[in-house]
């Protein structure tokens, strides 16, 4: 076989794994992160509450000179600060799909698109009629949300009974869902802007830009701007998490080497291998064949997509920290009140209709409508059923939830109401999804 279709299929294989990997790691994170909530829970109701949110308001500083000292308080780190890593791993995820993924072209994304869309546009919907002209109208983007982590877990938990394509599905799904999510935020949920700071971070992107545009291959000096680009949003006024998402778009995608160029120099290292006495000895004993393999071993990690790379190298620490750490930060609320007055309410019963119900309805809906009109194709694999119970489960919105009601309120009654409703809802989401689900038998793939 020709070495540049060795290479290419090489190539295309690391993109799968990095697919692979990221729904493998979805999977456990999800159950991973069933398990921080239940933490957060524990410790916001247990006799370490007060104790528990004193430490999330404690500072924590950075001190670089006598005359810069940059501190936020352990809340902000988590929700300024690592969740930036979050929307940077989105961000690139959205990027691989795109690209060579589940919205890579129109047939592929249309059906996951289109139901992204009423998932996102129905329960938006449903929480306005019930909270217009109320002070808890700012929370409509909280039922937008779908939680890939919690969700794929779920899924994770039937195994063999759901469809793999189902699962495709849903990760196309939620990535186009947190796209939507990003745009809310950016657009929506953005405090008063500093001109000056926004000036700043559109230089740095432009410059991170620009070094994608010229050929720069190097992660270090990405990550670098990347940074500055964080700061500067932090002061903007625009959330800092979009700073993830920008930080995301600018990294090259092309590698070092491409396929032509590995093959050339492949070839004439193992040209050069084969000089050397490999009868009898080995690299340890032979210094020009370790050369000649450390050679090999850089090309063939330069031939690797910086994008791929960088996400490989966060999506584990993504998935197995930021998320967890995240979720005992914020859903540790204190349940103090009645529960069937807090989802009777406005803002609740918006929260709760708008996730178990909104969800389910607008994602089904859509991808039916989609269907109806030629536009988009369910997948032989797939019934309906398999729709309306991913739908359900869909309304698992918990993560971007949460993260929505930090921005959106500012009134502590109305954040510890949302986030209550967002439990419940979940749970109930979760629940109504296993069950239909559980009760939908897979079809035979042709």
């Amino acid at each position: 076989m020709d070495q540049s279709v060795k290479n290419n299929q090489s190539a295309i294989a690391y993109i799968r794994q990095t697919a692979r990997k990221f729904l493998n790691r979805e999977t456990s994170a999800g159950l991973l992160l069933i398990a921080a909530t239940i933490i957060a829970l524990v410790l916001g109701n247990s006799q370490w509450a007060d104790a528990y949110h004193h430490y999330l308001k404690d500072e924590f500083l950075f001190e670089l000179s006598e005359h810069f000292t940059f501190g936020l308080t352990i809340e902000e780190w988590i929700n300024d600060g690592l969740m930036a890593i979050f929307f940077l791993v989105a961000g690139m995820e959205l990027k691989r799909e795109i690209l060579v993924g589940e919205l890579s072209s129109f047939k592929k994304a249309s059906m996951p698109l289109l139901a992204a869309l009423g998932g996102m546009a129905m329960p938006a919907i449903i929480f306005s009629v019930l909270n217009s002209g109320t002070e808890g109208i700012n929370g409509w983007g909280i039922p937008m949300a779908t939680d890939i982590a919690y969700s794929l877990g779920i899924i994770g938990l039937l195994g063999k009974r759901v469809p793999a394509q189902l699962k495709i599905f849903l990760v196309a799904l939620a990535i186009a869902d947190d796209l939507g999510a990003i745009l809310v935020i950016a657009l929506f949920y953005s405090n008063e802007l500093s001109w000056l700071y926004l000036g700043f971070g559109a230089g740095f992107f432009i410059l991170l830009m620009l070094c994608n545009r010229f050929g720069v291959k190097s992660l270090f000096w990405y990550i670098l701007g990347g940074v500055a680009l964080w700061y500067c949003f932090l002061n903007s006024g625009v959330h800092p998490t979009i700073a993830g998402v920008l930080f995301a778009i600018s990294i090259p995608v092309k590698p070092k080497l491409d396929s032509k160029l590995l093959k050339e120099r492949t070839a004439r290292n193992v040209a050069e291998l084969e000089k050397t006495d490999i009868e009898t000895r080995d690299p340890m004993q032979d210094i020009r064949q370790s050369e000649i393999l450390k050679a090999i071993k850089k090309d063939t990690q330069n031939s690797r997509p910086p994008l791929l790379k960088l996400e490989n190298a966060l999506i584990d620490f993504n998935a197995f920290f930021i998320i967890p750490i995240f979720a005992i930060a914020n859903a540790g609320v204190k349940l103090d009140v009645s529960l069937l007055e807090v989802v009777s309410g406005s803002l609740g019963l918006g929260i709760l209709l708008g996730l178990v119900v909104g969800k389910v309805l607008g994602i089904s809906l859509f991808a039916f409508i989609g269907e109806k009109l030629g536009i988009a194709e369910l997948h032989i694999s797939l019934r309906w059923r398999h729709i309306i119970g991913m739908g359900m489960i869909a309304g698992i919105g918990f993560t971007m939830s949460l993260f929505i009601t930090n921005l959106a309120f500012a009134n502590a009654e109305l954040v510890k109401d949302a986030k209550i409703s967002i439990l419940i809802a979940s749970l109930i989401a979760a629940l109504g999804g296993v069950l239909i689900l559980w009760f939908t038998k897979p079809k035979t793939e042709s």
